[in-house]
């Protein structure tokens, strides 16, 4: 039972310095984008198909959520990235016939508005930024 908690413990500190839930919507939004072109992957050879770049559409989404859980400093600019490429995989993918846009929407706005939970209100933004690698204690000092 105490390696279970502690597990849960760990994870919730490693969740809390990381853009979680705007990257996880990121995540589930290419898998929902990407869906549509798998679909369709026997004609995405044929020229003038606009199926290659909802393969190329779904799979930046998918990178900027493995890239906001990997790099949190970074998570404004992923978040603006990935919103971007959500919204242009209405063009190759139907936007994973649109609920995979409005997901990756969601996850692009919380990557953009996360701020580590440790952060001083009233400190600038390039604060949140470098405090969002360090450790809570650490950072509170």
């Amino acid at each position: 039972m105490g390696i279970i908690r502690s597990s849960w413990q760990a994870f919730g500190r490693w969740r809390k310095r990381r853009p979680f839930w705007g990257a996880t919507f990121l995540l589930l939004s290419s898998l929902v984008i990407l869906w549509v072109p798998m679909q369709l992957y026997e004609i995405s050879l044929v020229p003038g198909s606009m199926v290659f770049a909802g393969f190329f559409l779904g799979g930046m989404v998918m990178l900027m959520g493995i890239l906001s859980y990997a790099m949190p400093r970074l998570s404004t600019l992923l978040g603006i990235i990935g919103m971007f490429s959500a919204i242009l995989s209405i063009m190759g993918a139907l936007g994973g016939f649109l609920v995979g846009t409005i997901l990756g929407i969601i996850g692009g706005a919380l990557c953009i508005a996360w701020r580590p939970q440790w952060a001083e209100a009233d400190a600038p933004a390039a604060h949140h930024e470098a405090a969002a690698d360090k450790e809570p204690s650490a950072a509170i000092d």
